[in-house]
């Protein structure tokens, strides 16, 4: 089988353009094309008026020696490569002490799944409930201003991607394409078809709850087992190796292989295994707010006359601007014609996250706007520095701002661009209707972030409206705070085993441990995390 790149056709095109563009393309007869199939579709927008569809086909040719030989200087056919999976192991028929994996976020979700495919039968641990309970107590805050710790946007299956944009792409190295396999997974869970060949795949929030469920059946028809509402307390070590764990009632359960999938709001978890010697790092994230436009005003800077054409859908951005005081500011989690969501898993303050449905055709386009930070500047007081903990509460503290400024009831505080630049309180809304819901307390967010974070954010805002017409749109709404955008620590662990470097047996994985960052990474971090621990079990 061959592989072409850069077939470019209109949008719109008769679906018989494509036979036509191979067979000239590679000027064979037409009788010689045996079949094809798209394995990535783009879209090429840099001449709005000339928007076209940019494919990667897989075709199959009589002669495809002949063929390659004659393009053998062409990097745009070549042979296509095998993107299949392949199992490291199969378990044996007697497994003294089964897996056990803590999350169900997408790193432990797929760690668990591939883990049973294998036939080690899993045992995965989530702190929060099933994915449709978790559901519910996620609009009790959403809808009353009710907060459940242990069940929210960030505590429960499916983890905090479940309530996102549902975003399927990553620039991950993945020459074993177990990307692949994510998907291959999600579309045998009910998925659309069409992620297999998106350039940039989404889901939606509603599509993911029956996909996580319809996982949690296959891990569990596999011989896994799946425990809600199983919080772990503490690990059990001997000698520098996993023994066990405990959980919140009590209970201990025995096991020498752990997967850490804790995701990266489990603070609690960070802090029991730094006490128990767990070797942890402070890293780099990045801090900032919410920032929605009406999603048209996206839509014709991107797409031009062709806004609203069906086939490109909602149009998304990307952005990012070096600001004078050296900090870099940039767009996070863009999430085209979707909503704000309250995404804080703990009492007294507020957070803010991005969401779409599969449609994306809700009013608003939002994104995070926000500022990279580093562990230099976490200490709040001299003495602190070299706290591995730092970064968790440095992000506590602006949450716990935002939430005072919001009025101490899980409103998120709120500012119009146009105040917000010209530095004054805002008082009432414009065009622009925040999605926020408890609700958004419009302020003065100057004090919602440290100084340079602000500044650097007033620069960057009139810098991107240089690249998308309108972004500093006087009535776009700004909503703070936007503080998780990634772990604010790291679990090393070694390259080759992927055990934590100085605990044996444990397994860090995941947004949570810093090896991830969205839900496809996280996923493939989960599946080479279950290859290790197979291999390991193996031995």
């Amino acid at each position: 089988m061959l592989r072409l790149t850069e077939i470019k056709l209109p949008l719109g095109h008769p679906e018989g353009d494509l036979k036509s563009a191979i067979v000239k393309r590679l000027d064979v007869p037409a009788d010689d094309l045996l079949n094809y199939r798209i394995f990535r579709r783009g879209v090429d927008a840099r001449k709005k008026s000339n928007i076209q569809f940019t494919y990667t086909l897989e075709v199959s040719v009589r002669d495809e020696a002949a063929i390659l030989e004659r393009f053998k200087s062409d990097p745009h056919v070549t042979v296509a490569p095998d993107t299949s999976y392949h199992f490291v192991a199969q378990a044996p028929q007697n497994i003294a002490l089964r897996p056990v994996v803590i999350g169900m976020g997408p790193a432990g979700l797929f760690a668990g799944l591939i883990l049973a495919q294998m036939g080690f039968r899993p045992l995965i641990l989530e702190r929060g409930k099933a994915v449709r309970e978790r559901t519910k107590d996620t609009f009790g805050l959403w809808r009353q201003g009710v907060l459940n710790p242990e069940s929210n946007v960030q505590f429960g299956e499916g983890g905090a991607g479940t309530f996102s944009d549902g975003k399927l792409h990553s620039q991950i190295k993945d020459p074993r394409h177990l990307g692949r396999k994510v998907l291959e997974e999600f579309v045998k869970a009910g998925a659309p078809e069409e992620i297999l060949y998106a350039s940039k795949p989404h889901i939606g929030t509603f599509r993911l709850v029956g996909m996580v469920e319809k996982m949690r059946e296959t891990i569990q028809a596999l011989g896994g087992e799946i425990r809600f509402q199983s919080r772990v307390d503490d690990i059990e070590m001997a000698g520098g190796q996993v023994a066990g764990v405990v959980l919140a009632n009590g209970e201990r359960i025995a096991t020498n292989h752990l997967v850490l999938a804790i995701g990266h709001s489990a603070r609690d978890t960070f802090e029991m295994l730094h006490r128990r010697g767990v070797f942890i790092e402070a890293k780099p994230f990045s801090i900032g707010f919410r920032i929605e436009h009406p999603q048209s005003l996206i839509d014709r800077a991107r797409y031009g006359s062709n806004a609203g054409n069906p086939l490109l859908g909602a149009a998304d951005y990307k952005l990012v601007h070096h600001a004078r005081n050296g900090r870099s500011v940039y767009s996070f989690c863009m999430c085209p014609g979707g909503t704000v969501v309250a995404a804080t898993s703990e009492a007294g303050r507020v957070v803010t996250n991005g969401m779409s449905q599969y449609s994306r055709n809700e009013r608003n386009a939002n994104s995070g706007i926000v500022v990279g930070v580093s562990p230099e500047d976490f200490p709040p007081n001299p003495g602190d520095s070299g706290n591995p903990l730092a970064g968790i509460e440095f992000q506590r503290r602006w949450e716990s701002r935002a939430f005072d400024l919001g009025g101490g009831n899980y409103q998120a505080p709120g500012q119009l661009v146009g105040d917000f630049l010209a530095g004054k309180s805002s008082t009432k809304f414009g065009s622009v209707q925040p999605s926020y819901t408890p609700g958004v307390h419009l302020c003065d967010l100057s004090s919602a972030l440290p100084d340079y974070a602000i500044v650097a954010i007033r620069e960057a805002l009139p810098a991107f409206a240089k690249q998308i017409k309108g972004f500093d749109l006087a009535d776009a709404v700004l909503t703070g705070v936007e503080t998780r955008t990634s772990s604010p620590v790291r679990i090393k662990r070694h390259d080759a085993d992927l055990q934590s470097i100085n605990t044996k047996g444990l397994y860090p994985s995941g947004e949570g441990a810093g090896y991830a960052g969205g839900i496809l990474s996280a996923a493939v971090d989960g599946i080479r995390v279950a290859e290790a621990v197979a291999l390991s079990m193996m031995r």
